[in-house]
């Protein structure tokens, strides 16, 4: 595994461990158990449930520097994700929230997925990238939305 990658996985043990969600002996346990799967510790954790997948999303957020959000109550622009391909919403996981004269907001579920980062730059057309960190739930209910939202606008047109 990249040790880059290792260090950045220590640090988010690390930052649990400081607001005493986990233990030290929990921490161990898990790394040694990603040594032989290769999941992500965070994953590990919620599965094993020593910690709520929320808790894993403010860590994450406070690593990385990303605000944590949620999608429930917000309001989803539809027609502004429409400007973005299938497959980086619906691949990479990364959903286009709102758009300015300067940025466009993008929701992510993981901070290390550069190909969807890439990806969402080149089709922001010369705007910038603004990340925001939100749940594999809030993502996976709001490409559902999106879902629905397609599949209206098909039957419209059959109308």
């Amino acid at each position: 595994m990249d040790r880059k990658l290792q260090d950045k996985q220590r640090q988010i043990g690390k930052i649990l461990i400081d607001k005493g969600l986990i233990t030290s002996r929990q921490l161990e346990e898990v790394l040694q158990e990603q040594r032989q799967t290769r999941e992500f510790l965070g994953e590990i954790l919620v599965r094993k449930n020593y910690i709520k997948e929320k808790e894993l999303f403010q860590a994450i957020s406070e690593q990385f520097d990303i605000p944590f959000v949620s999608l429930k109550d917000k309001y989803i622009d539809w027609g502004l994700a429409r400007q973005f391909s299938a497959s980086l919403i619906f691949d990479h996981k990364c959903f286009p929230l709102k758009k300015d004269n300067w940025t466009v907001t993008v929701a992510i579920t993981n901070p290390l997925d550069v190909w969807a980062f890439k990806k969402a730059e080149e089709e922001a057309r010369g705007l910038r990238l603004k990340r925001v960190l939100v749940s594999n739930q809030d993502m996976q209910e709001v490409i559902q939305r999106y879902r629905e939202y397609l599949r209206g606008n098909i039957t419209k047109l059959f109308k």
